[in-house]
């Protein structure tokens, strides 16, 4: 026996015993690690799978959001330019109430004159040809260069 215990104990039987039992609790580690591996790769599928659902359930009403929200500030946005326009209009309504504004207009845009006043208006020559095409023309009445344009036109 005293061989046996000697092998029992001697060194190399004991790093073998060592190197099995090692080599056992890392196979068992490894197999855990795996199962863990495993389970957390289901998990993480899974996970991935809900978050992508989510996404894509989402995805359409985030859409339809963002675009009624650039409607809503445009509607805002015509809606006080409306707004300034009213007030503007407002304004012009109470200027046309004052008696002394209508008569500036009238007086700077149809050329009225009060009574006793006399009135000039001033023709550039320059500008007078060019606008009637020569000088034949604004001698004769507006009536007959109104019959020579029917004339021509019915001629053509």
């Amino acid at each position: 026996m005293a061989a046996k215990d000697r092998e029992r104990f001697s060194t190399a039987t004991r790093l073998r015993l060592l190197g099995e039992q090692t080599a056992a609790r890392v196979y068992r580690s490894q197999n855990r690690r795996q199962a863990r591996r495993s389970r957390l790769t289901g998990r993480a599928a899974f996970l991935a799978l809900v978050v992508c659902s989510l996404v894509v359930a989402l995805a359409y009403p985030m859409r339809q959001y963002v675009s009624q929200r650039d409607e809503i500030a445009d509607q805002e946005r015509l809606a006080q330019e409306a707004e300034k326009h009213t007030e503007e209009l407002r304004d012009e309504k109470a200027r046309l109430q004052d008696d002394a504004y209508i008569q500036r207009l009238a007086r700077e845009h149809l050329h009225y004159v009060r009574p006793g006043e006399t009135s000039y208006t001033v023709i550039d020559p320059d500008a007078a040809k060019e606008r009637s095409g020569g000088a034949k023309e604004t001698d004769r009445p507006w009536h007959s260069n109104l019959w020579d344009g029917v004339d021509s036109a019915d001629r053509n």
